[in-house]
């Protein structure tokens, strides 16, 4: 019986910092009473969000190479749908909408990133490859399954045990939005005013095109020199929403990650000029024709030194797994007490803290599992027990160790760098497939296949890691969570298949129409390889040695790393707003004001980030309908980066002056 519920106050005090000894968090929703979460609004709510979201992530991961993330927006709707039918205490439902909707966008990263490939290698090989709406539905869905189901021994580590350890970007954000949809009045204020200026200033940008989304050193004549000769590059995304997210992952882990950047940008690409600049260095890619001095700093970033930061990604996630062992060792542990019947663990857990028993994990497991052996079996390795042996075997054990790989880059930057660990199945997935025997088309569609398993399992514990944050904050049932999470997996699987198909028969991923750029370089990549070519194992080992170094010096080695694969750009803006974070928070010798204004800036953080992706949205549903109002040549004149820093600047000092006035 649901007990009534109190007025929304807002979040504790000591919500995003560490906890003292003895001191214990209390969620908005208190543990010891019921709240209506799981009804007929919600789960309808949710999975429409869910089909919505999914077309249109979809559309716009195959057209720009770009998945939004689906919570923000679709906590906003929430809020606002519950808004608008007067719904009471609507807190516990806009939850559950949201982590059911939620579903899309991580799905979708899953399938875009590999199985397009397939749709690209069958242009290549017409008689020997078919692609079938099962094979997109299937491995998605039950890539999904995996992710959810090896990730919720860990909730309890990564949302309770690190309390205040990981910033948490985008739940910080979701959640501010939920509390200030609920409470209102001084809360809701500052986010609405952030999330009107974010939202208007990132959709003028990708709408209209008044200022360059970019502002690089390559506007004078100095800079394309240094560019061209000496292949130094400083670039920085101008955008709201990426400020937004430099503020909340504060100054500490922003550093480190740029850090990575300016390593690759800054040391790396302009040292393989020097050292290599007269050479072809095409042993792994034959495509390559053109010297590495004679390409520019982005394409050695794209044919190499982006290349060190995934073995460096790859050996921080394998640190990361020894370091993290004796958690993986403990949940696998209670899922066998459960399973004997020696457990008695659900006796007296609080409601906020209560999942899925480990022995419904356990069997929930196996039977995936099953079905992922019989749909190799029967639909990707044709029969062949040896190949479906290894291929299962690989695919669980990365799905599962890199499951906590995934959930700790979102808890530190809120990106999972999916794309990256994909790229590393891949190619491990293909040279065990060939020493095996499975190699040529065949081997191509078993490799992408196990790759969209393994891609979304990653994916969706990233951002399910995400879901459960924001409820552990509001105070939702981890158990509700989690059950209903599968439906919003059916459901975007079911939807990101059709859209596939749809987009493959009107444009098709190679005309250009779409430019599927992961799955290009995913198809790009393992087709020689199937074919004999060897994989950038030199480079990978350099970022493997580099991530090792960075271990042994007490530097998180998956920040560096992440900065590393992750464009310049983007990570820039990081340090800019963990700047602003470090300086309106410490401007007073008052700790009091000094923590008033640091939590009035992660509300306007969270209003840039909101803002930024709900306007990203409508932006998409416009050039998928066909209006496009950007002017390119004014783009390409350098006075739209000189506007865009100008505009960039004027933001920043909004958010620093905004953030410093406190009552």
């Amino acid at each position: 019986m649901k007990q009534e519920e109190e007025p929304i106050t807002g979040l504790a005090e000591n919500a995003f910092r560490e906890l003292k000894p003895g001191e214990v968090y209390n969620p908005l929703m208190s543990p010891d009473k019921k709240y209506s979460e799981v009804n007929a609004w919600s789960v309808t709510w949710g999975i429409l969000m869910a089909i919505l979201f999914s077309a249109a992530a979809a559309y716009l991961g195959l057209k720009v190479g770009q998945v939004f993330e689906a919570a923000i927006p679709i906590a906003i709707i929430a809020v606002g749908v519950s808004g608008a039918a007067k719904r009471k205490n609507a807190l516990a439902e806009n939850v559950i909408i949201q982590s059911i909707g939620a579903s899309s966008g991580v799905i979708v990263a899953g399938a875009i990133f590999t199985l397009p490939a397939l749709y690209i290698l069958q242009e290549t090989y017409p008689k020997e490859i078919t692609v079938t709406f099962a094979q997109v539905f299937i491995s998605s869905l039950l890539g999904g399954v995996l992710g959810i189901l090896f990730l919720i021994p860990f909730r309890k580590y990564f949302v309770s045990d690190m309390h205040g350890k990981y910033p948490f970007p985008e739940a910080t954000a979701t959640t501010q939005v939920l509390v200030s949809g609920e409470k209102g009045g001084s809360q809701a204020k500052p986010l609405l005013t952030a999330g009107i200026i974010g939202g208007l200033y990132d959709f003028i940008v990708a709408t209209f095109g008044w200022w360059n989304e970019n502002f690089t050193t390559r506007v004078c004549g100095f800079g394309e020199m240094l560019a061209e000769k000496a292949k130094l590059v400083f670039k920085v995304n101008t955008g709201a929403a990426v400020l937004g997210l430099g503020y909340i992952v504060g100054l500490k882990y922003a550093s480190i990650i740029c850090a990575g950047s300016l390593a690759v940008w800054w040391i790396i690409i302009p040292g393989m000029s020097m050292i290599w600049g007269d050479s072809v260095l095409n042993q792994w890619n034959p495509e390559i024709t053109a010297t590495v001095g004679a390409m520019t700093p982005e394409e050695i970033f794209k044919y190499y030194a982006k290349s060190i930061g995934i073995g460096g990604i790859a050996m921080a996630g394998i640190i990361g797994i020894i370091k993290s062992w004796g958690i993986i060792k403990s949940a696998v542990g209670l899922a066998a007490k459960e399973m004997g019947g020696k457990s008695n663990v659900e006796a007296g857990v609080k409601r906020t803290q209560r999942d899925i028993s480990m022995k419904i994990i356990a069997i929930g497991s196996t039977i995936t599992l099953l079905l992922v052996v019989l749909f190799f079996y029967f639909d990707v390795m044709q029969g062949n027990l040896a190949h479906t042996i290894v291929a299962i075997l690989l695919v669980a054990g990365i799905a599962f160790l890199f499951t906590t790989v995934a959930a700790n880059a979102i808890a530190i930057v809120g990106t999972n760098p999916v794309s990256g660990m994909t790229l590393m199945t891949l190619i491990l997935a293909s040279v065990v497939m060939v020493a095996v025997g499975l190699k040529g088309p065949e081997g191509m569609v078993a490799a992408l296949v196990m790759g969209g398993v393994v891609c979304t399992a990653l994916s969706m514990a990233g951002g399910f890691i995400t879901d459960l944050k924001i409820g552990y904050w509001l105070g939702s049932t981890p158990a509700k969570q989690e059950t209903w999470k599968f439906l919003g997996t059916l459901v975007s699987a079911a939807t990101v298949g059709g859209v596939m198909i749809i987009l493959n028969k009107t444009y098709g991923f190679t005309s250009g129409q779409l430019a599927a750029p992961q799955a290009n370089a995913m198809a790009a990549v393992i087709e020689p390889l199937m074919n004999g070519v060897g994989a950038p194992w030199l480079l990978y080992g350099i970022g493997a040695v580099l991530a090792v170094i960075l271990n042994f010096c007490k530097i998180p080695a998956l920040a560096f790393a992440l900065g590393m694969f992750i464009p310049l750009e983007l990570n820039v803006p990081l340090v800019v707003g963990g700047a602003i974070n470090w300086y309106v928070t410490s401007r007073s010798k008052n700790a009091a004001l000094n923590a008033e204004r640091g939590e009035k800036g992660t509300l306007l953080a969270s209003g840039f980030i909101a803002g930024g992706a709900l306007m990203g949205v409508a932006s998409a549903a416009m050039r998928f309908g066909g209006i496009n109002l950007v002017n390119d040549a004014w783009l390409q004149n350098t006075w739209s980066e000189v506007l865009a820093l100008g505009a960039y600047v004027l933001l920043i000092c909004y958010l620093i002056k905004a953030s410093m006035k406190t009552k």
